[in-house]
């Protein structure tokens, strides 16, 4: 794979880069305009999504940081984007272009003042996984296999003018209106500027590890703070494969079950009694090991669930309370859903609209045992997403409402539910995490 001698880091230079892919963009629609003399409006739109979802994804790959980011996110949104969208944008998880050795020595020398081979025994110019914000090197010290993660130069830097730069197209595609719409942008922008903490990751990852000791088949790598600091982490070499792969090596029920059931005892556990939780579940932060354990191996996006928002959140996964009109209503104020100054038809809308798609949405939540592999229940949400994406009377209505808690707890639920589907797991006791040892 090509490697990079550099990242553009500057405002402008980041600038250019997206205004030259918004006129590949441009040209993409000339073409769209010319192929629906000659094709179907499905094929031509086809052919729209597929080109600019390349020339969107080439672009982003190489600003790194959190424009890729923000495309990683979106390639777990398979209910919202095209599917060529969430095609090439999955690739950002696992395949996108690393670090040259002589950068990664320079990004060494910059951070420690020393090259890596000063520092460990053993250690790998050549990464072995390169994501949005960082990429994985091996190494070796004192006979211990390493994991060292390193952070792309520039990507903390430029987060919020990446973010001010999309501002407009999201206000744009979200319907966004008012004063208060800064309160979302702002959480995404503190969320990332976290990611890029590396002593902050370090210290989350230490005390998830402590406290989600007792849940079974489930491990955690250990982390080196000596070797480490705000833009490196070395961490043990963890032997195992991606969950995404396993998924498709796997044909063992009883092991699909084993894993998906860790899997959703480990975000339970940490929604209902840590109340904070992994917000960042996709399937590079995830591995299998040779005996079937869950690894868990990246904690950079943690969101804390404060109690002002738990409380009203899961009292409406609980099917009388959405069955009851009042107390349905008065929870919907509470998350910021509804309003005080929306008129009675933007009441009306909103409270129909959280009426579906809650009661589908909890569906897992209410039952004893849910069946995860059943494509039903993601078709019906699918269809439910489609539905409302193309209801003219929303783009009449504000879209800024709800809590800005919704944007990473709705995040881990749907990243969750994804990944229990691709995963496979059937018989899902889902309230098992009650009796695991707090």
């Amino acid at each position: 794979m090509k490697t990079l001698d550099k990242i553009p880091t500057s405002k402008i230079q980041r600038a250019s880069k997206l205004i030259s892919t918004g006129a590949k963009v441009g040209v993409n629609y000339l073409k769209y305009y010319g192929d629906k003399f000659t094709k179907t409006e499905e094929e031509a739109k086809l052919n729209l999504d597929k080109n600019n979802a390349e020339d969107i994804y080439d672009s982003l790959k190489e600003l790194k940081g959190s424009a890729l980011k923000v495309a990683q996110m979106l390639s777990m949104e398979k209910n919202i984007l095209p599917e060529a969208y969430t095609e090439k944008f999955s690739l950002s998880q696992f395949s996108v272009p690393p670090l040259s050795a002589p950068l990664v020595a320079k990004t060494f020398r910059k951070y420690f003042g020393k090259n890596p081979s000063e520092i460990f025994d053993e250690f790998s110019l050549d990464s072995v996984n390169a994501a949005s914000i960082g990429q994985v090197h091996k190494a070796e010290k004192d006979g211990k296999k390493l994991a060292v993660k390193i952070q792309y130069p520039g990507v903390s830097e430029s987060i919020s003018t990446d973010l001010a730069m999309v501002k407009p197209i999201a206000i744009k595609m979200f319907n966004i209106k008012g004063k208060d719409s800064d309160q979302y942008f702002k959480e995404v922008e503190n969320k990332l500027l976290e990611e890029t903490d590396y002593i902050l990751e370090i210290k989350q990852s230490q005390e998830i590890a402590e406290k989600c000791k007792n849940i079974e088949n489930l491990i955690f790598p250990k982390y080196y703070p000596e070797y480490s600091n705000d833009r490196i982490i070395t961490m043990d070499w963890m032997n195992g494969i991606p969950l995404s792969e396993f998924s498709k090596q796997n044909k063992n029920p009883e092991i699909t079950n084993k894993v998906g059931q860790t899997f959703w005892d480990f975000y339970m556990y940490q929604m209902h009694y840590l109340r904070k939780v992994h917000a960042d579940p996709h399937p590079g932060n995830f591995l299998v090991s040779e005996n079937d354990e869950l690894i868990a191996i990246d904690f950079g996006c943690m969101k804390e669930v404060p109690e002002d928002f738990y409380k009203p959140y899961f009292e409406l996964a609980i099917k009388e309370n959405l069955e009851n009109p009042e107390f349905f209503e008065k929870k919907l104020f509470e998350l910021e859903i509804i309003r005080e100054d929306d008129s009675p038809e933007e009441r009306l809308f909103f409270k129909e609209i959280f009426k579906e798609l809650l009661v589908l949405f909890t569906k897992p939540l209410q039952s004893e045992y849910f069946d995860f592999s059943n494509d039903k229940f993601f078709k019906d949400i699918s269809d439910l997403g489609q539905k409302y994406a193309k209801n003219t009377q929303m783009k009449n209505m504000n879209g800024n409402r709800g809590s800005k808690h919704f944007i990473y707890i709705n995040r881990t639920f749907f990243g969750l539910y994804n990944l229990m589907h691709e995963i496979g797991a059937k018989n899902v006791k889902i309230n098992n995490y009650l009796s695991i040892e707090n």
